[in-house]
């Protein structure tokens, strides 16, 4: 964490933000990429907590030019997370008054039936919608999956294990609220996992999306990715 006192027009503020991916939080990665056009002061409010009405509250805007130049080293670490194959081998979440550690690496499948479904329509869903925006040609060479896609996918993934309970379509998207909680260090590697072995979403296939490709031009640009076989090997 990176942490400075500044000065303000009603006294001092203490600003505090990651300086590294591995603190940051999905849900605050979620929020800086669902903005479109971000300030420096949007994205430090995001990290540190604070609103941004207290940031504009500070006194000389040259206090800020640290936390500028973090979160633009952050945003070359999180860009590199795309190309990581480091899966952790745990992941833990604080539910209620208990934490839950579930075995990751155990089990890269997604069950029961119904959170594989959830999980594939939302992955195809993604891939449909980049290619009707970037269009067909070589589309796999440049996809990445949104956060948002990431957090629903892994949610479906994690809810059962994660809760002990039967599989509730509804109550596991609610479980992104959760999912959120995770380091996009943590996510972000897992999620691609499972967008990169679509549509079987079990045993990781190296380089699957080579292999797509002569798949994909029998077909036409649009053809719904949904219609692919659900088999699991």
């Amino acid at each position: 964490m990176i942490e400075k006192i500044l000065k303000t027009t009603e006294g001092k503020l203490r600003v505090k933000i990651p300086d590294s991916s591995n603190e940051v939080t999905l849900g605050q990665m979620m929020e800086i990429q669902e903005k479109p056009i971000l300030n420096d002061l949007e994205a430090i409010s995001i990290l540190s907590g604070l609103t941004v009405n207290q940031l504009q509250n500070v006194c000389n805007i040259n206090d800020f030019q640290v936390f500028g130049e973090t979160i633009l080293s952050l945003s070359h670490q999180i860009k590199h997370l795309y190309n990581s194959d480091a899966i952790p081998k745990k992941v833990t979440f604080s539910l209620g008054e208990g934490r839950k550690t579930i075995n990751v690496t155990g089990n890269l499948s997604v069950e029961p039936a119904g959170a594989f479904m959830a999980a594939r329509d939302i992955i195809a869903d993604e891939i449909n919608e980049y290619i009707k925006q970037h269009g067909a040609d070589n589309w796999e060479d440049h996809f990445n999956p949104s956060l948002k896609a990431c957090c629903q996918v892994l949610a479906h993934y994690f809810y059962c294990t994660a809760t002990g309970k039967k599989y509730n379509e509804y109550e596991a998207e609610e479980f992104c609220n959760e999912i959120k909680k995770l380091r996009v260090t943590e996510a972000l590697p897992i999620a691609k996992h499972f967008f990169t072995c679509y549509p079987s979403l079990s045993k990781q296939k190296t380089n699957f999306f080579h292999r797509f490709r002569q798949y994909w031009k029998k077909k036409l640009a649009y053809n719904p990715l949904k219609n692919l076989s659900t088999s699991t090997p």
